[in-house]
C-alpha cells in the first residue's frame, strides 16, 4: 500500500513510528499532484516552501515535539487567509494578495502541527458550485475529467479524490463542502455554525458560512474537527444498533437522477437492517421557508461583509474594484446583484429575524417529535455533470437552473445552521460518486461524525478512480 492510501490518522501514526518522514510524505504528494496536474487541483504551491517546512515538523519530532497533526500536510481553500500564501478566492482583483494573518482556523491547524501543502482551486469567489473557473481553469472530476468537481470547495475534493493527499479545508455557504465530497466520492463536513472560528476567510454571508474539514475517511473529520473546535476529548464511537434516523422524502428525495437514486435507497436498505430505527419525517413547508431565507440572506449580507473584509486584510482593493474584474459570468450577475442592494433591509430583516428561526424550529420539532439522532437525505439529485454547464443542467431530461438545482438538498440545513456530513454511499451506473448527507440537531457534531464513521464503516471507500483518462 502507497503512504498516500493511508487516512491521515494512520499516517501520523505510523511517521510517529519512524516508519517514514514528514519531508518523504510531502515528496510522495508533490509527486502525485505532478501526475494529476490535470485536473487543476491545487492553484498556489510553493514545492521548496512546503518541503522546508515539512523538515522543521521532523526536527520537531525528534525533540519530542509531538502536537496532535505533527506532519499533517493540508491543502487549504483558497479563500482561507494564509500569511505565506496568497489568498485570492480566485478571482483576479485579489490574484497575488498576501492578507497580514493567517485565519484563526489556519492558525489552529498550523500550531496544531499541520503544514499547509497549498491553495486549492475554487469557484470564483465561493458564488458558484461548478468550480468552472476562467482565470485558474477549471477543476476536474477525478472519475472523468470532462465533468465538474462541484463547488466552491472543488479543488480541495479534486485533491483528496485523486489521492494527492488524504484530508483538507473547504468553506460551505449552501453546500460547498458536502457538494463537492459527493461528486468525488468523498467526505466533507459542514459542522454548526460558529463552531469553529469564521473570519480571515473572504466571505459570503457571515450568517451562513463556515469553514469546514474534507477527507476520504471521516475519523480524519473527526480529527480536524477537534482541532478547529478546540475539543480535545477523544472520538467516541457509536453503533448503527443506536441510532434513530430520519428520512425526509418529501423535496429531498423528488425528481432524483434514477441511477443515484438506486444508490441513495440501496443506503436506506442498509440502514433499515442496521439502525435502530429508519422512519419516514416530515418537514412540511421546508422549500418554502428556504426560499425566504437563502438567496435574501446571502446577497443582502455579501456586499456588507466583503466591504469589511477588504478594510480588515486588503484595504487597497475596493469591492467595486473587486466586481470590475470579475471573470465568470454567473459570479458577475451575482455580484451585480450584491453591488445594487438587490434585497431590502425590510426582507432582509424578515429572513433573518423571523424565516430563519421559523426554519430552525421546523428541524427541531422534527428531531425531537421524532426522537432522531439525524436525517439522511440525497446529496445532490444527480451525478456530476459535464464542465460548462453553469447556467442550466439537464436532470431527467429537462433543463433546470444549475445552482439551485444542485444545492437543493443542502441548502435548507446551511440555512438553519445545522451540522452536516456528506459520505460516499457508491457509484451509480454511470460509473460517478454519489454521497448522502446525515444532517443532525445543533451542537451534535461529535455524534453526528461518530455516525458517520459507523455508516462508513459498513459502506466501506469507493474504489479510486482512474486517473490516467484525461491526461496529454
Amino acid at each position: 500500500m502507497s503512504i498516500l492510501d493511508l487516512t491521515l490518522v494512520k499516517a501520523l501514526e505510523r511517521m510517529q513510528a519512524g516508519e517514514f518522514s514528514a519531508v518523504e510524505y510531502v515528496q510522495a504528494m508533490l509527486e502525485r499532484n505532478r501526475e494529476v496536474a490535470h485536473l487543476n487541483a491545487v492553484v498556489c504551491l510553493d514545492e521548496q516552501s512546503v518541503l522546508q517546512a515539512a523538515r522543521q515538523r521532523d526536527r520537531q519530532r525528534r525533540n519530542n515535539g509531538n502536537p496532535e497533526l505533527l506532519g499533517a500536510p493540508l491543502l487549504l481553500k483558497d479563500n482561507i487567509n494564509t500569511v505565506k500564501l496568497p489568498t485570492s478566492g480566485c478571482t483576479p482583483a485579489l490574484k497575488g494578495h498576501v492578507p497580514p494573518a493567517d485565519a484563526p482556523v489556519a492558525r489552529l491547524l498550523l500550531d496544531a502541527g499541520a503544514v499547509i501543502f497549498g491553495k486549492s482551486n475554487m469557484h470564483e469567489l465561493a458564488f458558484g458550485v461548478t468550480n468552472n473557473n476562467p482565470t485558474f481553469g477549471p477543476a476536474r472530476n477525478p472519475y472523468n475529467p470532462d465533468l465538474i468537481p462541484g463547488g466552491s470547495s472543488g479543488g480541495t475534493a479534486v485533491a483528496i479524490g485523486a489521492g494527492i493527499l488524504p484530508a483538507g479545508l473547504g468553506s460551505d455557504t449552501g453546500g460547498s463542502t458536502r457538494l463537492p465530497a459527493a461528486f468525488c466520492g468523498i467526505s466533507g463536513f459542514r459542522p454548526t455554525i460558529g463552531r469553529y472560528p469564521a473570519s480571515g476567510v473572504i466571505p459570503i454571508s457571515a450568517t451562513r458560512d463556515t469553514p469546514g474539514p474534507m477527507a476520504r475517511a471521516v475519523e480524519d473529520l473527526q480529527l480536524l474537527d477537534r482541532v478547529m473546535a478546540g475539543d480535545t476529548a477523544p472520538a467516541e464511537p457509536v453503533s448503527l444498533a443506536e441510532v434513530r434516523l430520519g428520512v425526509p422524502r418529501a423535496y429531498f428525495y423528488e425528481n432524483l437522477e434514477p441511477g443515484l437514486a438506486d444508490v441513495v435507497e440501496a443506503t436506506l436498505d442498509l440502514l433499515a437492517t442496521s439502525c435502530k430505527a429508519l422512519v419516514e419525517v416530515d418537514l412540511d413547508g421546508v422549500a418554502d421557508l428556504n426560499d425566504k431565507v437563502s438567496f435574501p440572506v446571502v446577497l443582502y449580507e455579501a456586499k456588507r461583509d466583503m466591504i469589511q473584509y477588504l478594510a480588515d486584510f486588503a484595504p487597497g482593493i475596493s469591492i467595486d474594484d473587486i466586481l470590475a474584474q470579475i471573470a465568470s459570468p454567473d459570479v458577475k450577475e451575482a455580484y451585480n446583484a450584491v453591488v445594487s442592494d438587490a434585497v431590502s433591509k425590510t426582507v432582509y430583516e424578515e429572513a433573518v429575524h423571523t424565516c430563519r428561526p421559523q426554519l430552525q424550529a421546523l428541524f427541531s420539532a422534527c428531531f425531537t417529535d421524532n426522537r432522531l439522532d439525524a436525517l439522511v437525505i440525497p446529496a445532490t439529485p444527480l451525478t456530476a455533470p459535464p464542465i460548462g454547464r453553469d447556467s442550466t443542467v439537464d436532470l431527467n431530461g429537462a433543463q433546470q437552473p444549475t445552482m439551485a438545482t444542485i444545492i437543493r438538498s443542502t441548502d435548507p440545513s446551511s440555512n438553519a445552521g445545522l451540522p452536516s456530513l456528506c459520505v460516499a454511499a457508491g457509484l451509480a451506473p454511470n460509473g460517478l460518486p454519489v454521497g448522502v448527507c446525515l444532517e443532525g440537531p445543533v451542537g451534535t457534531d461529535r455524534r453526528l461524525l461518530a455516525i458517520g464513521k459507523a455508516l462508513q464503516d459498513e459502506i466501506g471507500f469507493l474504489p479510486r478512480p482512474d486517473l490516467s483518462r484525461g491526461q496529454n
